[in-house]
């Protein structure tokens, strides 16, 4: 199954879903999704040092999640969503084959529980 669009090797997306593992990484995604922030915006919420957010946003980078940019001294992080959609894409497909395992399935539940016809 290869996904649609933007096309990631399977080391990305390990890279990937190994991030999303996190729940601090995933809250600084869903920070991130409401616009661009600087890495002591980012901290604020939580009860760790910027030293410790930093780390998580270098396991974001790495899997291709977010990026950095220069604005005069500021260095603002930003979310790629890119490889978000390729991560769903992949998890699409299988929802897709999944789906249709359990339509057969349903199918041939009811015709086991359909009443025989009589014979002639």
């Amino acid at each position: 199954m290869e996904p649609i669009g933007y096309e990631q090797t399977p080391a990305q997306l390990d890279a990937t879903f190994a991030a999303l593992a996190d729940p601090t990484r995933r809250a600084i995604l869903a920070r991130l999704i409401e616009g661009e922030a600087s890495v002591t915006e980012l901290a604020k919420p939580f009860a760790m040092s910027q030293p410790a957010i930093s780390k998580h946003l270098k396991v974001l980078e790495r899997a291709g999640l977010v990026s950095r940019g220069r604005d005069a001294a500021r260095r603002p992080v930003r979310v790629e969503i890119e490889p978000l959609k390729a991560a769903t894409d992949w998890l699409e497909e299988y929802r897709r084959v999944w789906e249709a395992n359990y339509a057969r399935l349903d199918a041939l539940l009811e015709a086991l529980q359909a009443p025989a016809k009589p014979q002639d």
